[in-house]
């Protein structure tokens, strides 16, 4: 089966071809980061508009970097939620037209768990694992037990690590977008130099909070050795305080779960310190860690692509009752 996928969930347009015997045939991104720069933030009506203006464009590419046409395409699956609901429903409308005029099948992909199984692009990872999601807007770990069985383990209480990330950012000046800027000048930092609070909930826990570690490092920034300090160490050490727990709790998760696998997911994934320290600490743990490549971390449509296959293949299709949905549906 070959399936277009199409993605508008935030702020970047995207499709993609997938075929289930010839893999990924194409992955096409518009990014968004320069409308929304300026405002330091995505901007919700303005990230509708130019999903508006780039969805046609961006699949007749995707089409055409495949060297596919209407007829070779055997489904189209689209993003449904999480996301921004103007967002989203462009990419949808967009997808359910395309369907009616080719007459094609529709499959309505849930972002995180694309993101979740974003990693079968390029490893053929056995089952089960544990999935730990970091975006802007979720931080969640997933037992993963085959395709379309995902239990919900634990999340974000408050911020999530690509919220802090880039709030942080805003408080020191960085820019937007803020994780990228974060773990840029964070390279050049000494992560050990100051220490930032972690906040660990309890050994059991698999949620996770933020917001006090954002509050630390605003008092800290307003005081004399905050504003003192070179702004590469704050970056490196707030930027290991984040890492330490994300790192942390998914291996305590590993454990509970008596499960030898450990999958990274998710935009703030492609984190270069979090990914190291991944790598790092599942080593030295005997787990088998997993990180796809920082491409397929971001939001993208080869990961929706790829979900709508196994789902469409498996005989699971939406209707025209299609609709977008702004929070995750994963919990308790």
């Amino acid at each position: 089966m070959r399936v277009l996928g199409i993605e508008s969930s935030c702020d970047e347009t995207a499709a993609a071809v997938y075929d289930r015997s010839a893999g990924l045939l194409s992955n096409v991104v518009s990014s968004q980061v320069a409308v929304h720069g300026v405002y330091g933030g995505v901007v919700p009506e303005l990230a509708s508009r130019e999903h508006l203006k780039s969805v046609v464009p961006v699949v007749e590419r995707a089409l055409s970097d495949a060297s596919t046409g209407r007829d070779a395409i055997d489904g189209i699956a689209v993003t449904a939620g999480p996301g921004l609901v103007g967002s989203l429903l462009v990419g949808i409308c967009f997808a359910k037209s395309l369907a009616f005029a080719w007459g094609k099948p529709l499959y309505g992909a849930d972002h995180l768990e694309a993101h979740v199984y974003a990693v079968f692009l390029e490893n053929d990872v056995p089952f089960p694992y544990i999935a730990l999601l970091v975006s802007g807007g979720h931080t969640s770990l997933f037992r993963v037990v085959g395709w379309g069985e995902m239990k919900f383990l634990g999340g974000t209480l408050d911020d999530a690590a690509g919220e802090a990330f880039d709030k942080a950012a805003k408080m020191m000046g960085l820019g937007y977008p803020g994780g990228v800027a974060i773990d840029r000048i964070g390279r050049e930092g000494d992560r050990a130099r100051f220490h930032f609070p972690r906040a660990w909930l309890s050994r059991e826990s698999a949620d996770f909070s933020f917001s006090g570690l954002k509050t630390a490092l605003r008092t800290f920034l307003a005081s004399p050795e905050g504003k003192a300090a070179r702004p590469e160490d704050v970056a490196a050490s707030f930027q290991e305080a984040v890492a330490e727990v994300l790192v942390g709790k998914a291996l305590s998760a590993v454990e509970r779960e008596r499960v030898p696998r450990l999958v990274l997911a998710g935009g703030v994934s492609a984190n270069s310190r979090l990914r190291d320290l991944a790598l790092q600490r599942g080593a030295a743990a005997g787990i088998g860690t997993f990180l796809p490549s920082k491409a397929l971390c971001t939001d993208n449509a080869a990961m929706v692509a790829l979900l709508g296959e196994r789902r469409m293949s498996a005989g699971s299709f939406s209707g025209p009752d299609l609709n977008a949905y702004a929070a995750s549906r994963f919990t308790r």
